[in-house]
């Protein structure tokens, strides 16, 4: 991340720094279908899943060394999970293995089966430091009164960081260090806005990706693909 977009100290500071739903739902989009076209296999670090579960879509990060979040699209509204693994907050630093005090509180009962989610689970432990939500008809995200021992703690700012920053430029940061080269930002910024990449655009974002190798991964993120006719 640059210094202009600073990453959320810790989940209370992200909820305030989070866009409404439907803005969110497109930088996850955007950040799925960019995935797609800078890597191109499955198990990628950004996906989007349009068909996760019944009337519900899934924002999904894995960076396969033990961070991941879900940002579940409900009918009943948006539900935030994350995990740090490295954090002292993570379930396996208690002897009970229990979710830190307060995380889910004051989690609404709809959401509440998403915690014994499977995805969500290692056997029967919850895994999650970081949990937020916003009910159809809230007007702000919610979290938990948890406290935490210390800044950064939950790993809010780690997880969800180049999503709270929400712009292009944070997306390139980030993948100028994860995949050690330059992304062109004016094509990073029309995939960002939504617009079906062109064979010129996938280019300029991965010149080793087609746009017949992109176009089934960003069909099954359910983004735009452009004609290829």
């Amino acid at each position: 991340m640059t210094a202009t977009t600073p990453r959320p100290r810790d989940v209370h500071e992200l909820i305030r720094v989070l866009p409404d739903t439907e803005t969110l739902r497109d930088r996850c989009r955007a950040l799925a279908a960019l995935e797609v076209l800078m890597d191109g296999r499955y198990g990628r670090h950004f996906d989007y899943d349009p068909a996760w579960g019944p009337g519900t879509e899934a924002a999904l990060m894995n960076n396969a060394a033990g961070a991941e979040y879900a940002v579940l699209f409900t009918p009943d509204g948006v539900f935030g999970r994350g995990f740090d693994h490295e954090s002292s907050m993570s379930p396996y630093t208690n002897e009970n293995m229990e979710l830190w005090p307060g995380l889910v509180d004051t989690l609404p009962d709809v959401f509440r089966p998403l915690l014994d989610e499977p995805a969500f689970c290692d056997d029967e432990v919850r895994v999650a430091t970081v949990v937020f939500w916003r009910e159809n008809g809230d007007t702000a995200w919610r979290a938990g009164p948890v406290e935490l021992p210390g800044e950064g703690e939950d790993g809010a700012g780690y997880l969800f960081g180049v999503l709270a920053a929400g712009t292009p430029e944070a997306y390139a940061d980030w993948a100028r260090g994860y995949y050690g080269r330059e992304v062109d930002l004016e094509a990073v910024r029309q995939v960002w806005e939504l617009r079906p990449p062109t064979e010129a655009v996938i280019k300029a974002v991965n010149p080793a990706m087609t746009l017949d190798q992109a176009a089934p991964g960003l069909a099954a993120a359910g983004f735009p693909v452009a004609d290829r006719t």
